[in-house]
């Protein structure tokens, strides 16, 4: 049984790498340690990674070179991507908000044509998981691993209405009401 775990995970691993990933550098910094002989300089970067089709994760690195701090960063990016739910492939759900440290991020959906309206770190996120439309709003903290954390933090509670309705035991029409779920039914055709 242990085999059959291991051949199904490498597997997904070989799915999962087939596919193009999408590394964006959104964030390079030298950072100085002083010792007693002087300082040592190091590099620290933060990388996210996507597929552009629903997964997403970020990482930081650090190296004596800013190529090596960034290999790195993007190495913990893709071993920590997420699956998220996405409406229609191209939006969120419903609004959100989310929080870390001094920082605090509202995310929001879009409809068609609206683009990806949200600046710096942000917007690389949304480019990398796939997002087409979204409007998104950071306040406080402007330092980008507090936005970025804030924004994992916001899409970790965005759910998708059937996983809702599973959860509520209920079906996806009582969720949503009529319209909405003639809407979902036409879009998966």
């Amino acid at each position: 049984m242990a085999k059959s775990d291991k051949t199904k995970k490498s597997e997904d691993r070989e799915e999962h790498e087939g596919k193009e990933i999408i590394e964006k550098l959104v964030g390079l910094n030298r950072v100085t340690k002083v010792v007693k002989g002087g300082k040592i300089f190091k590099m620290s970067a933060l990388v996210i990674a996507g597929d552009g089709n629903g997964r997403v994760g970020f990482g930081t690195g650090k190296a004596k070179e800013v190529p090596e701090a960034v290999s790195k960063a993007a190495g913990v990016a893709k071993s920590n991507m997420k699956r998220l739910p996405l409406r229609e492939g191209r939006t969120l759900h419903h609004d959100v908000i989310g929080r870390y440290g001094s920082g605090k991020v509202i995310l929001r959906s879009a409809p068609a044509g609206t683009g990806i309206i949200a600046g710096g770190p942000m917007r690389a996120l949304f480019e990398a998981l796939g997002i087409q439309d979204v409007v998104a709003k950071s306040v406080g903290s402007s330092n980008p691993h507090n936005m970025i954390r804030a924004a994992f933090d916001a899409l970790g509670q965005v759910s998708s209405p059937r996983s809702v309705a599973q959860r509520r035991g209920k079906k996806v029409s009582e969720i949503l009401g009529k319209k909405h779920a003639a809407e979902e039914a036409v879009a998966k055709e």
